[in-house]
């Protein structure tokens, strides 16, 4: 077979610029966040709430994306999730309350719901085996490529003043836009068109792709699988099915559950906690952003090389050392108000009496930093403290910063080289033709459930378990992710969906 692989990398490449959306939109909030925690006027769980609502709204994507996609087609779900990020661009920026700034965000959360779904099953069912595994990570390229498009935004339109976050998030609306129009010049799933009985329609493209032998070849594998079988939902009783369930649901939860979200999302607070002012920790979210970008385009490089599992245990374990490198770097620092810090304080806008009286006030030394606004709390007070928590917590931390940035790095690199493109290779290629469509929207809901939960509950992980105590918890997270990698995931490299529908379904 000779593939037309100009034409399988454009339509790849256009179907994957939703990941650029999805990550672009999911990242924005990174330097949007602060902003509108003093617009707004937010507590810790109001700002949970309002950086986890797109994933709140991606539940609502999920849940309807891949029905949709088996009822209309892969095609004309994307070209909804287009439009929904649009309006979700214009809507956020435009936010002057709080309920509009949320609405509009579950409004992008319901596009990246159906976009991380449905971009990388359309991929899948187009895409030969032989070149499946890397163009199904042109998906997680294209976010990767948003994660980095978005911290490079946020950086350079600081300068807009106390109203950059809103040009932070209406610049999204061009892509979106150019996202929709691009869609036109792409076929539909031809094996979607095949479960539909236009077989005409999905040999024509499957010879634009390798070929009329290899078209041929295709329909046939394609009608054999499908023979005799109906969407039968006791199917998933059996004990295949259920082996199948079992990869699905575990690399859906590890993807999330060790926390690259909530890094992500609040990768400048993370940063300014660790020392430094505004514009380093900005500065410091783009540089990771290139290594995120960097690492995928090895993975995509890998990945039908190397194939899928020895990159997960490669990333998992470098994900483990790196996050618990970032709990001992916390842990072994210690808080205490000196007269960097005060240097550091006078841009933080902080009342003239409170400063002085922090000046004035004992200089105690904390192992923690809630021990460390605990102390200031007792002796300054709760309501005057309470505003000012993460610029204190910045101020007063003596940690060797260079650690903790180079193990964010380290982690980021591992996710980005394995469970970040690997997972959604994966789910599109595991499920029978028959289900794939719903089988990935509820494996999809259950993923953005566990990022919501994660990404909803950090700034209050930080507050009650401090910065060590957090990356601990994931840490040990990303051991169990390797073991599960090491008992359960199997290798899928250079088989067809077909070969690997029957294999599976086997166990």
């Amino acid at each position: 077979m000779k593939s037309n692989y100009a034409y399988l990398i454009s339509v790849s490449l256009i179907v994957a610029l939703g990941g650029f959306l999805l990550g672009f939109d999911a990242t924005v909030i990174s330097g949007v966040g602060p902003f509108i925690k003093n617009y707004f006027g937010l507590k810790e769980l109001q700002y949970g709430w309002a950086v986890s609502s797109l994933g709140w709204g991606a539940l609502a994507g999920n849940a309807m994306a891949g029905l949709l996609s088996d009822r209309f087609g892969r095609k004309k779900v994307l070209l909804l999730t287009a439009l929904l990020f649009v309006v979700s661009a214009l809507m956020s920026a435009a936010a002057t309350e709080f309920w509009q700034f949320v609405v509009s965000r579950i409004i992008g959360g319901i596009a990246v719901g159906g976009a991380i779904l449905i971009a990388p099953v359309y991929i899948a069912e187009i895409a030969p085996p032989k070149q499946r595994g890397s163009l199904v990570s042109f998906n997680q390229l294209n976010i990767v490529i948003g994660i980095s498009a978005s911290f490079f935004s946020n950086y350079f339109l600081l300068r807009m003043g106390n109203n950059a976050w809103r040009w932070m998030l209406g610049v999204e609306a061009a892509p979106a836009l150019l996202y929709f129009i691009s869609l036109f010049f792409v076929p539909e799933s031809p094996r979607w068109l095949l479960n539909q009985g236009r077989a005409d329609e999905a040999r024509e493209i499957f010879a634009r792709v390798g070929g009329v032998e290899y078209a041929h070849e295709e329909l046939l594998n394609i009608q054999q699988s499908l023979k005799g079988s109906t969407r039968d939902w006791r199917a998933w009783r059996k004990r295949g099915m259920l082996y199948i369930m079992v990869i699905a649901f575990g690399i859906a939860f590890f993807q999330q559950i060790t926390g690259i979200n909530a890094i992500f999302y609040y990768l400048p607070t993370i940063f300014a906690q660790a020392g430094g002012g505004q514009n380093a920790a900005f500065q410091q979210a783009v540089l990771v952003g290139l290594v995120n970008l960097f690492m995928t385009l090895v993975a995509i490089w890998l990945i039908d090389r190397l194939g899928r599992k020895p990159l997960l245990i490669i990333g998992a374990t470098g994900m483990a050392v790196s996050l618990l490198t970032c709990a001992w770097a916390f842990h072994s620092a210690n808080y205490q108000l000196t007269d960097k810090s005060f240097e550091l304080l006078k841009n933080e806008k902080l009342p003239a009496d409170l400063l002085a009286d922090l000046k004035a006030g004992p200089k105690e030394v904390f192992t923690t930093d809630k021990d460390f606004l605990n102390g200031l709390e007792k002796h300054f007070g709760a309501d005057r403290i309470e505003p000012h928590r993460d610029s204190l917590t910045a101020a007063g931390l003596n940690i060797k910063a260079q650690m903790v940035l180079m193990a964010i790095i380290g982690f980021v690199a591992s996710f980005a080289i394995s469970l970040g493109p690997v997972m959604w290779v994966l789910l599109s290629e595991i499920f029978p033709n028959e289900y794939r469509g719903a089988a990935i929207s509820i494996v999809g809901f259950w993923n953005s459930i566990v990022s919501s939960s994660v990404t909803f509950i950090f700034p209050w992980e930080l507050s009650h378990f401090g910065s060590a105590g957090t990356f601990l918890g994931y840490g040990l997270l990303a051991l169990a992710t390797l073991f599960f990698v090491l008992l359960f995931i199997p290798e899928t490299k250079r088989k067809t969906l077909e070969e690997l529908q029957t294999v599976l379904l086997r166990h």
